[in-house]
């Protein structure tokens, strides 16, 4: 099993040592290394990637798709992650994911210097989480449903990283920054989608 330090270590040194150990790296090891914060640390690796300007070649559809079922089990109150097999021991690999994964680790570092915890009690409300599942399965949904290279799916994927950041830091005004940059997201691409059927059906009126 890989290491990933002791739970008294800074998430993000737990997290590097993590991507240093030389063992395989896949969604169940996150799963046993980060334990009660499993849900939100796999989340945020997976939507972590559509939410950098980078090219993906659509694996970001596979993630978004891991995520609804994760935010779906959250709803559902499960306590561990259950994938199928071929999800949980996929290897986190790949040029994309491998350039994303080190830039996330130093990105939460620097946040970890202004997270403080605030509202833990409410974080660990049952309907609270399940209220988050429902905010993460909404910002999955909204990024894999943006159109190919047009950035619209960049605003919820960076919002459901920060709850999920939120979650993992015992932050809740992480969670809250989460909840509008998503919601900006998806009311930006709203307002684009209606602009642009609005245009073409002037074109064709």
């Amino acid at each position: 099993m890989s290491t990933g330090g002791t739970a008294a270590d800074p998430f993000s040194d737990r997290l590097e040592a993590w991507l240093a150990a030389d063992e395989r790296k896949t969604l169940g090891e996150l799963d046993e290394v980060f334990a009660a914060k499993a849900f939100a640390v796999t989340i945020m690796f997976l939507m972590f990637v559509p939410a950098l300007p980078l090219p993906t070649g659509g694996i970001t559809h596979v993630f978004e798709v891991i995520v609804v079922l994760l935010g779906a089990e959250m709803v559902a109150g499960a306590k561990t992650i259950w994938l199928p097999a071929k999800w949980r021991d996929r290897e986190i690999g790949g040029a994309t994911t491998m350039r994303a994964l080190p830039i996330m680790a130093r990105r939460i570092r620097w946040f970890e210097r202004f997270a403080r915890p605030r509202g833990r009690h409410l974080l660990g409300q049952g309907w609270f989480v399940r209220l988050l599942g429902l905010v993460l399965i909404t910002f999955a949904v909204a990024a894999g449903f943006a159109p190919p290279f047009s950035g619209l799916d960049t605003l919820p994927a960076m919002g459901a990283v920060a709850v999920a950041l939120g979650i993992v830091l015992d932050d809740v005004v992480f969670v809250g920054i989460g909840v509008v940059l998503g919601t900006a997201g998806i009311a930006l691409a709203l307002t684009i989608g209606s602009a642009v059927v609005h245009l073409i059906k002037n074109l064709f009126a």
